[in-house]
C-alpha cells in the first residue's frame, strides 16, 4: 500500500468503512450460534481435530485479560485498572466443535521503568509470540499511540496477526474510524480486522469463527474440560493481588506482589497463607489500613472469589512485609516467580 493513498470523499470513506465493518461484524454471513451446552457435545475424530496457539498481545490496560476470561468461559486471568495487573504468561484452553484453542495472555509490554521486573515481563511477551499460530493484537478502537506502536514492532511479519479493536461499543461515530483503519493497514499487513467488545458474547462467538481458520489440523493437546495450565496455588496469589490493586487504587505502586507461603488441601477445604510484599514502610500502612480494615477487606474479597472459583471452603491468612528494592533485584524477581 502506498504511503500516501489517494484522498477520498467522506461519503466514499464511509461506504468503504461500512463494507469493511459489515465483513468484520459478520453481517454478510452470520456465524452459527454457539450455545454453551453445545460447545463440545459430540466426540471429534482424531483426523478432524484442529489445535493451535493464539497469543493475546497489546499495551497495558487494553482489555487482554478480560478477553481471555471471556474466551475461556471462566476467570483464569485477573483484571484491574492498574497497569501491570497481568505479570505472567497465562494460558487458557477452550474446545469448540473440532477446534481446540490454546489462548496465551501476556503482560502489557512495558516501555517505562526499566527495572528487573519489567525486563522479566517483556521477556515473557517476546517468548509468547515466538511460537504461535495466530496473534491477536489488541488495541482500543480508534486509538493508537507510541505504546501500541512499540508492541506492534515486536510482532513477526511471517505470522498472521488479527487487529482486534476492543471497546468498539464505546465508539459513537463509526465513520470517524475510516482514516484510523487506513493508517493501521499501512502500519502492518493485518490478516483480519475485528471490531468488538470483549464483554459481548456474540462478539466472542464471532471471534472463535475467525480464529478457527488459522488453527492447524492436529490432535488436541488438552482434555476438552481443561481450562488453564495454572495451579490453584498460582490462582490464590493472583486473586489476592487483584483485590490488592483494586482496593488500593493508585495509592500503591505497581511493584507490590504476593507470595504464597502455605497451600494445603484438606478435602473440601483449602488453607492458604500469603504475604503481600511492598517496597516501603509507608506502603505497608496503605495495605493494612486503619485498624487493619483494608487488609481485612482484601482478604475477604479474595477468599470469596476463590470459593466461587473452586467451589469449596477457603481459609485465607494474609501478612504484609517490606522488601526494599525487590523490583530492581534480578535474583529476588526470579525468587518471586517471575521468569
Amino acid at each position: 500500500m502506498p504511503k500516501n493513498p489517494p484522498s477520498v470523499s467522506p461519503a466514499s470513506a464511509n461506504t468503504d468503512l461500512d463494507a469493511m465493518l459489515a465483513r468484520a461484524l459478520g453481517k454478510t454471513e452470520a456465524p452459527a450460534p454457539l450455545p454453551e451446552e453445545a460447545v463440545q457435545a459430540e466426540p471429534v475424530a482424531l483426523d478432524d481435530q484442529h489445535c493451535g496457539y493464539v497469543a493475546i498481545v497489546g499495551k497495558p490496560n487494553v482489555g487482554k485479560s478480560t478477553l481471555l476470561n471471556a474466551l475461556v468461559g471462566q476467570k483464569v486471568s485477573i483484571t484491574s485498572r492498574k497497569a501491570q495487573t497481568t505479570r505472567h504468561r497465562i494460558t487458557g484452553y477452550r474446545t469448540v466443535g473440532a477446534h481446540q484453542f490454546v489462548f496465551v495472555d501476556t503482560p502489557g509490554f512495558q516501555t517505562r521503568h526499566g527495572n528487573a521486573l519489567n525486563r522479566a515481563l517483556n521477556k515473557t511477551v517476546l517468548g509468547a509470540v515466538a511460537d504461535v499460530d495466530l496473534i491477536l493484537f489488541v488495541v482500543e478502537a480508534g486509538r493508537f499511540n507510541l505504546a501500541d506502536a512499540k508492541v506492534l514492532d515486536l510482532l513477526p511479519r511471517e505470522l498472521p496477526v488479527v487487529l482486534l479493536a476492543n471497546k468498539f461499543d464505546l465508539v459513537h461515530r463509526r465513520g470517524e474510524l475510516a482514516p484510523w483503519l487506513r493508517s493501521m493497514q499501512e502500519r502492518h499487513p493485518f490478516a483480519e480486522f475485528v471490531p468488538m467488545s470483549a464483554k459481548n458474547p456474540k462478539d466472542i462467538q464471532r471471534l472463535f469463527d475467525i480464529c478457527g481458520k488459522y488453527l492447524p489440523r492436529q490432535a488436541w493437546m488438552h482434555d476438552p474440560d481443561e481450562l488453564t495450565d495454572r495451579s490453584e496455588r498460582f490462582m490464590a496469589a493472583e486473586m489476592v493481588r487483584e483485590k490488592l490493586f483494586r482496593l488500593t487504587g493508585d495509592e500503591l505502586p505497581y511493584t507490590s506482589t504476593v507470595v504464597i507461603d502455605k497451600f494445603e488441601e484438606e478435602g473440601a477445604l483449602r488453607r492458604v497463607a500469603a504475604t503481600i510484599v511492598v517496597e516501603r514502610e509507608g506502603h505497608k500502612g496503605m495495605v493494612i489500613g486503619d485498624k487493619g480494615e483494608k487488609l481485612k477487606r482484601i482478604g475477604t474479597e479474595a477468599r470469596q472469589e476463590l470459593e466461587r472459583l473452586w467451589g469449596c471452603k477457603v481459609f485465607l491468612e494474609l501478612w504484609v512485609k517490606v522488601r526494599s528494592g525487590w523490583a530492581d533485584d534480578d535474583a529476588r524477581v526470579r525468587s518471586f516467580g517471575y521468569e
